[in-house]
């Protein structure tokens, strides 16, 4: 397509509401799958339910330890998948083309990931600071999951990572998951 077809695409609200709908389904699909391979599978955890044992598969040992490869790649993917929504936001916030509208809503999300991004954070410190050594939080759309590197849990230390978490993030007990690692 020249780059005339193009514009005249994008000049109309319905195609801008279009592209701003898809840019969104396309981010929110990404979120979901790399959530679903590196944080749940499907054929290791139950539905909807915080199980606390090793639901994750295996791991690979140092010394009794838990592997800090896992951590670290959970962490690095996580990053990789939300600097990719990120960059899909800033193309609508820098488009010429885009609506006022969809400049705001793509703000409003950019601003929320941010969000999302120093919550984990806070979470992850306030867990380690806890006496845990290893600690990934991944927070997606009013749901938080909280992995720990532990062979197992007491029901109070759960307790404390579900406090730190609703204290927070605000998001209720039920809406989040602890996995041992």
């Amino acid at each position: 397509m020249n780059k005339q077809k193009i514009k005249s695409f994008f000049s109309s609200r319905g195609a801008k509401s279009l592209a701003v709908f898809l840019a969104v389904v396309i981010i929110g699909a990404a979120v979901y799958v790399n959530y679903r391979l590196f944080y749940d599978p499907v054929d290791a955890m139950g539905f909807g339910d915080n199980n606390m044992s090793d639901n994750t598969g295996g791991t690979e040992s140092t010394g009794g330890g838990v592997s800090e490869d896992y951590f670290t790649t959970t962490a690095l993917n996580r990053q990789q998948s939300r600097d990719e929504a990120i960059d899909v936001l800033k193309l609508i916030t820098d488009s010429d083309e885009a609506s006022a509208e969809a400049k705001a809503e793509a703000s409003a999300k950019i601003s929320q990931i941010a969000l999302d991004i120093q919550n984990e954070a806070n979470i992850e410190t306030l867990v380690r600071a806890k006496g845990f050594e290893e600690c990934v939080a991944v927070i997606s759309e009013g749901s938080v999951s909280v992995i720990v590197g532990a062979e197992s849990l007491q029901a109070a230390e759960a307790a404390q990572i579900l406090a730190i978490v609703y204290d927070t993030t605000g998001i209720s007990p039920e809406n989040i998951s602890i996995i041992n690692k």
